[in-house]
């Protein structure tokens, strides 16, 4: 008999509350969250941001402190103190589910002290356009981590193990990338040309300081956490060989296949390509193009063809390789990517994330669980934010995958606005199951689940009425306007 079916949870969403509770909510939900269906959690960056208490984790200043130093304003994280960190992955492990931790080697923030040196400005929207010449800067470059005091490392931050930062103190008007002296920018993205710089302090992963620091770091970090994998952050800004490097050398310090997800966040498949192509397959990736697709088919309504859902996308191209997910922290409303789902299709979207063959499926906290938030738009504008939880129907769903997904997928992509698939009968699942959806009006469609005779319930409750299959083991299977039904055996 083969595993379960695997579903990943993304816990956390951008406006998560920030009162240090995360982590024992986390060791409060594992064993519920493990008999829903869920085998692995990722959780947010658990180390000290430049905002203390109040940082998301993206915003890094001390990789090594996990809530443990009186940093930046608090010794806790947003999320928690570092024992509550550590309980809670263990109990996590304990229920059956994995954790993955969020790695930000992208860029450092909250430097302790400003460094002059040289440094050449160039434009922040076009990173090959020179905009001045070579002039001397003042920028916060130096991380002494005065709360820690040399504890776990020894190594401080200087200007030197970075490689560009976006504000001269000299000058806070100017807008510009500022590229040290002695440096240069990364390799040209195949797509967007160059996106070496992100934002802050650009770590310098060819320095040897930096090198051996992450090196360490990584082996200190899973040494102590005891994880089971890792989502890399912004690793479209990332030199690809270091972190090809850096995930091997724990593999094998480790002596585990640790598990890894990129976020190279394009919709351009030739620069997927050309990383899965560098990376040697060695990392899973979130499927972005997946995402917009059901962004604009939620928009377009019927007017979307749904036998196009898949073009385009990881999941199509490279099965083995694809983490699809619905939304997540950067897509959610008011933040920096915003790209909706819009809510009538998500029952949709999530269907043809967990119900079908390919694909590692992860659930979005703020989709399962529900959201409420303010912030500000790109407008400038006030907004108050109210996202619905999808827990009874994903526990649904979960269920159905878990139970019943396991048979051969019969895809029956022929109508525009009405698509579905079976998951036919086989030794573990000997009645098979059937999802159908539709963005247009009432739909049916005559489908094969290889089980004759059998009598089959929407478990969405969206049609009353049962339906049989013949002595052949097709069925005319039915879902309403604009939502989806999955068929599941009495």
């Amino acid at each position: 008999m083969s595993e379960q079916n695997g579903v990943m949870m993304q816990f956390f969403h951008w406006y998560t509350q920030g009162d240090g509770s995360l982590w024992k909510q986390l060791a409060e939900s594992a064993q519920t969250l493990s008999e829903a269906g869920i085998t692995a959690l990722w959780l947010p960056p658990a180390y000290k941001g430049a905002n203390g208490g109040y940082d998301t984790g993206y915003g890094v200043y001390d990789l090594f402190d996990l809530g443990e130093f009186d940093q930046k304003g608090s010794v806790r994280t947003k999320y928690g103190t570092r024992d509550e960190y550590l309980n809670a992955i263990k109990t996590a492990q304990s229920g059956g589910i994995e954790v993955y931790a969020d790695i930000v080697f992208n860029h450092k923030m909250g430097g302790d002290a400003e460094e002059k040196f040289l440094a050449t400005p160039y434009s922040p929207t076009n990173h090959n356009e020179l905009i001045a010449e070579k002039q001397e800067i003042m920028a916060w470059t130096n991380f002494t981590f005065p709360g820690r005091n040399g504890k776990y490392s020894e190594l401080q931050w200087h200007w030197w193990h970075f490689s560009a930062t976006d504000r001269n103190m000299y000058d806070q008007e100017m807008e510009a990338v500022f590229l040290f002296d002695g440096k240069t920018f990364g390799e040209e993205d195949p797509a967007e040309g160059n996106v070496d710089f992100l934002m802050g302090c650009n770590i310098d992963t060819k320095n040897p300081d930096v090198r051996q620091e992450l090196f360490y770091w990584g082996e200190w970090y899973l040494e102590t956490t005891g994880v089971n994998g890792f989502r890399f952050d912004a690793m479209k800004h990332l030199e690809f060989g270091f972190m090809l490097d850096w995930i091997r050398h724990l593999r094998e310090k480790s002596g585990k296949d640790l598990f890894v997800v990129s976020e190279y966040w394009t919709g351009h498949s030739d620069a997927i390509q050309h990383f899965i192509e560098v990376t040697e397959g060695n990392m899973m990736l979130f499927d972005v193009n997946l995402h917009y697709n059901f962004a604009r088919a939620s928009k377009d309504g019927s007017s979307f063809d749904l036998r196009t859902i898949f073009d385009t996308t990881l999941v199509q191209d490279h099965p083995d390789l694809a983490v699809t997910f619905v939304s997540n922290h950067d897509t959610q409303p008011l933040q920096e990517l915003e790209s909706v789902v819009e809510k009538w299709f998500k029952p949709l979207a999530y269907a043809l994330i967990l119900l079908r063959q390919s694909g590692y499926p992860c659930i979005f906290a703020a989709d399962y669980y529900g959201a409420h938030y303010s912030d500000q738009g790109k407008d400038g504008q006030d907004y108050e934010i109210w996202m619905d939880s999808h827990q009874d129907l994903l526990n649904g769903f979960l269920y159905a995958r878990k139970t019943f997904c396991y048979g051969p997928q019969y895809d029956y992509l022929d109508a525009p606005t009405c698509i579905g698939w079976t998951r036919a009968s086989n030794e573990r699942n000997p009645t098979g199951m059937a999802v159908l959806l539709s963005s247009g009006d009432y739909a049916t469609k005559h489908m094969e689940t290889g089980s004759a005779n059998t009598q089959y319930y929407d478990m969405t409750n969206q049609i009353q009425e049962d339906v049989w299959t013949n002595e052949s083991g097709w069925g005319e299977f039915r879902c309403n306007a604009g939502s989806v039904s999955v068929w599941l055996p009495r």
